[in-house]
């Protein structure tokens, strides 16, 4: 081969060698975003982590906004519009037996923290008090028959002089309710409902501390709570809910939210260990509401549940706050051996048994000089049980969170004042409370033409995306008849998850002629989803970072909604949205958001999003956080009068009270119910 044709043979080679870098860059210049819920769920709760406690540099920046951030804590545990100021119900406390040890006495017992839920106990006191002792309120985990299994502690915290109360979860104690809502059960609607098990543990504990504080034996200015797993999580939540306890200590009861998700943590846990996340916090917040009292914050290294950094993580992030009062000592940090427990050896009882010596009762004792605790579980659970005599016939713990957190009921609608009073209310709370995470700075839309075709007949495809939020490019496909000079209605037709491949196109048929049909794909639908074996994950995850998998799909629509108003050729004054089934309930949110929807066109509608879901988490994910404090499906339809409402196929019952409210308001004609969409536009 002559020298020309080697040199001809590498320009080939060279030119097909870089053929595929230069289409590479273009599918990155048309896909710049990840389009990856997990990728874009770790980032958020990276986020949430590292901006914690950030916009406080001082002790004043802190005091400012200290009060408004413990009743948005109390408000995510769902204890809004308990009696936390003035008279609280009786405690009617029940003492069903004793048992008298060397040193101090069990009393067997069962107190009502809320008229019909009882909280089981046993109360452990030292024989011989001469003057009130600290107390201690010891918080269980999910241990099964916990007042048996955690009796050591109680125990030697009564031969050291405390008096303490140790209380059953509702969940493993002596009457078996519900933690494990969405865990185990499917109870996704447990979000709407703004409810977490976690805040009936932290209602119980303050009763208990109510019975502590009651008592002559008792020192009410030193009291302390501790407790490991669940407990440990309680341990955090009690001193931040309650200022009158002086010290705590947490075991293995949480990490950082970015720990959780990345590490996917969040996979082995409870639903009590994160709150309804409405304020988009991290433990390290809940931390800061304990300063600058004494908190030991106790974790083994090789936690299944938290890894060792993400705790190291929550220690430093609220750090600054003890320090900005004067007392960094005051916070502390131990590491232990082993998997989930008090350490491979048990090193850390000890090391909480002097903390408490110290802080409850003034004694500086090296932990090494306590000697070794008895771990023995002497007692059965049959002697520990508090209900000898059998459970109150109106206990409420197995249903308790059907009426912990108070839920809106639709109320009568006469007048349009009184219909634009609760709209404004609803959308109000909605803005702050379920759509809180919303960008306040909408990234730019980055509007780009992809595809465009057309065909003989007259035709035309136009395929836009656009940036929804940082993170994802989503896909609006337009398409229309014969075009013309004047601005065209459009029809938004909203595509479910995992539906059929000609089912949208199927639903709208003989409309195209007539008005612009817009096909849009939310996160997770079409190119965008995810395997439905990760949803259960990620509405678990979702909501622990403060938004579901509805309302990040409500925003993608009003962002598409944006996106179609900036296309020639599109009547922005006349857009409709149609959605079926799980859709539907995205659809409705959006129009009462935007406000400018000319109709409204839903297809067999979630009757409510207050029901369960699959308890693998696949299926409709139609959860929204609190929403169900305020609102409810049929009244957030409801809100798109005066514009036009339709129903199409199956009505369920609910929705009569959106066709009352058109009928009363004199609007009977926009309110329509058909059986198919092509129906809608005849006269």
């Amino acid at each position: 081969m002559n020298r020309q044709s080697i040199v001809i043979l590498l320009s080939v080679l060279c030119s097909m060698l870089t053929f595929p870098q230069s289409f590479e860059q273009k599918v990155e210049a048309k896909f710049d975003q990840p389009n990856n819920i997990r990728q874009y769920l770790c980032k958020v709760a990276s986020d949430i982590t590292h901006n914690s406690l950030n916009d406080i540099k001082n002790l004043e920046d802190w005091e400012a906004v200290r009060e408004e951030r413990h009743q948005q804590f109390l408000e995510m545990l769902g204890l809004q519009g308990k009696p936390f100021e003035g008279k609280r119900p009786p405690l009617n406390v029940t003492k069903t037996g004793s048992i008298q040890k060397k040193g101090y006495r069990i009393e067997k017992l069962y107190y009502e923290s809320l008229p019909g839920l009882y909280v089981p106990a046993n109360l452990y006191i030292p024989n011989g008090i001469k003057k009130p002792l600290p107390a201690i309120l010891y918080v269980s985990g999910h241990a099964h028959s916990q007042k048996y299994n955690y009796q050591t502690h109680a125990k030697n915290f009564a031969e050291n002089g405390f008096v303490c109360l140790i209380i059953e979860t509702i969940q493993r104690g002596e009457v078996e309710g519900e933690h494990l809502g969405q865990e185990s059960n499917g109870w996704f609607h447990w979000y709407s409902r703004g409810y977490n098990p976690a805040g009936v543990e932290v209602w119980n504990g303050i009763r208990g501390l109510d019975l502590l504080s009651q008592m002559p034996e008792v020192d009410k200015n030193n009291l302390g709570v501790t407790g490991i797993s669940g407990g440990g999580s309680q341990s955090w939540y009690l001193p931040a809910a309650d200022s009158r306890i002086k010290a705590a200590a947490a075991v293995a009861g949480a990490s950082s939210l970015e720990g959780q998700i990345v590490q996917k943590t969040i996979d082995d846990h409870c639903d009590c260990m994160m709150p309804i996340n409405t304020y988009g916090i991290d433990f390290s917040d809940i931390g800061a509401l304990i300063a600058p009292r004494p908190f030991m914050i106790a974790q083994p290294n090789r936690d299944l549940y938290y890894s060792i950094e993400a705790v190291h993580t929550l220690f430093h992030k609220t750090k600054p706050i003890y320090s900005f009062y004067g007392k960094p000592e005051n916070l502390i940090m131990k590491d232990a051996s082993g998997g989930h427990s008090y350490g491979s050896k048990e090193e850390l009882r000890p090391e909480i048994l002097a903390f408490f010596l110290k802080e409850l009762k003034g004694k500086n004792i090296s932990p090494d000089k306590l000697g070794e605790i008895d771990t023995s579980l002497e007692l059965s659970e049959e002697a520990l049980k508090a209900y000898v005599n059998g459970v109150p016939k109106d206990d409420r713990t197995k249903t308790i969170q059907d009426s912990f957190v108070e839920l809106a009921s639709p109320p009568e609608i006469n007048t349009v004042e009184q219909l634009d009073s609760y709209k404004n209310e609803v959308k109000a709370f909605l803005k702050e409370k379920t759509f809180g995470t919303f960008p306040e700075k909408p990234a730019s839309l980055d509007m780009r033409l992809d595809f465009i075709s057309s065909s003989a007949s007259g035709n035309e495809r136009k395929d836009y995306s656009f940036v929804s939020e940082e993170g994802w490019r989503l896909k609006l496909s337009l398409q229309s008849g014969q075009p013309t000079d004047n601005n065209q209605p459009l029809l938004l037709v909203l595509k479910n998850p995992n539906e059929e491949r000609y089912e949208s196109a199927a639903l709208v048929g003989g409309l195209r002629r007539k008005v612009i049909i817009a096909y849009f794909e939310a996160r997770g639908i079409g190119e965008t989803g995810w395997s439905q074996s990760e949803q259960w994950h990620i509405r678990r995850a979702s909501a622990w970072t403060g938004r579901t998998i509805a309302s990040m799909r409500v925003y993608d629509v009003l962002r598409c909604l944006q996106a179609l108003r900036s296309i020639p050729g599109v009547d922005t004054d006349n857009i409709s949205i149609l959605a079926q089934g799980e859709m539907a309930a995205i659809a409705s949110y959006t129009a009462l958001l935007d406000g400018n929807v000319k109709s409204l066109l839903i297809k067999d509608p979630p009757a409510t999003q207050n029901v369960p879901s699959d308890p693998t988490g696949k299926g409709e994910a139609i959860e929204m956080l609190n929403c169900l404090r305020v609102t409810d499906l049929p009244q957030v339809a409801g809100f798109q009068f005066p514009n036009q409402l339709v129903i199409i196929g199956s009505q369920p019952t609910t929705y009569d009270w959106a066709k009352e409210l058109y009928n009363n308001l004199d609007r009977p004609g926009a309110y329509k119910s058909i059986q198919k969409v092509s129906q809608w536009l005849d006269n």
